[in-house]
């Protein structure tokens, strides 16, 4: 799953910034409630509500700024990341998916296993207060043990958004249940309709190696959408790319090239 967390993609949105040599604003939105404290005090949020939680956001703070918009999603982001261009499409000018989550996989055992956990609110509730246990360790502990576990090539900001964020028990169990949420939706088949009407504004990059955005989708999305921008990383960097600063700098000039080469065609 991708993280709603804005700590893990902070090399990411930095690599960007000095990418673009400063030439545009960049924010970058996460979850509601995938923060360290409880603000929303154990509310859960379902995916079409974490759209909407964007949604809003750009309706309060970007309606009436006078520039275009890029919309720039990873995993379920690339999801959202549409579903937010169907809704302003005369001010998002390019819209980016980054190694997208967009339909179940049949074939993936982890997504099988987060789906019955998901389904379930006793697993789901048991788990997340098992993970909300090792919160309760001394943070060098936590980061020592999730370091040589899980995330031994890890930047810094990662292993601390690990051990800050996702030891909480109510951004675990808005994790669940958000991943049920899209479980469900993705039952349904993406929007070919609007992916092809906007398709020079749409691109997606895939991992070679990523359950979440396997190639046979990219396969579809290119037999769905004929001539859509599609490409593969082949450096092994990993769905997780912002987790890593190499992975985070790779994808932040992916994403540059990307946008500059569309704004080079619209000023043609």
């Amino acid at each position: 799953m991708s993280q709603g967390v804005i700590l893990f993609y902070k090399d990411f949105v930095e690599f960007l910034y000095e990418q673009l040599e400063g030439t545009a604003s960049i924010t970058a939105i996460g979850h509601i409630s995938h923060t360290r404290k409880n603000w929303e005090h154990g509310r859960l949020f379902s995916l079409e509500e974490q759209i909407n939680h964007k949604v809003d956001f750009i309706r309060e703070e970007l309606q009436n700024v006078e520039v275009p918009i890029v919309l720039v999603g990873h995993s379920i982001g690339s999801y959202i990341a549409i579903e937010i261009f169907k809704r302003f499409p005369e001010k998002v000018k390019y819209c980016i998916g980054l190694y997208p989550f967009l339909t179940m996989n049949p074939e993936s055992k982890t997504q099988l296993v987060i789906g019955k956990i998901s389904e379930s609110r006793i697993l789901s509730t048991v788990l997340c207060y098992l993970i909300a246990s090792l919160g309760l360790l001394p943070v060098p502990i936590l980061r020592f043990i999730i370091r040589n576990s899980m995330a031994k090539s890890w930047s810094a900001d990662a292993v601390d958004a690990t051990c800050s964020h996702l030891s909480q028990y109510h951004v675990m169990r808005n994790v669940f249940y958000m991943a049920m949420t899209e479980f469900r939706k993705f039952a349904e088949a993406p929007d070919w309709t609007f992916i092809r009407e906007r398709k020079a504004q749409i691109s997606f990059l895939f991992g070679d190696d990523d359950h979440w955005g396997p190639l046979q989708v990219l396969e579809e999305i290119s037999k769905q959408v004929p001539g859509i921008a599609v490409a593969v990383e082949r450096e092994k960097h990993t769905h997780g790319f912002s987790c890593t600063e190499a992975g985070s700098l790779w994808v932040a000039r992916h994403v540059v090239d990307l946008i500059k080469s569309q704004t080079s065609l619209t000023t043609q």
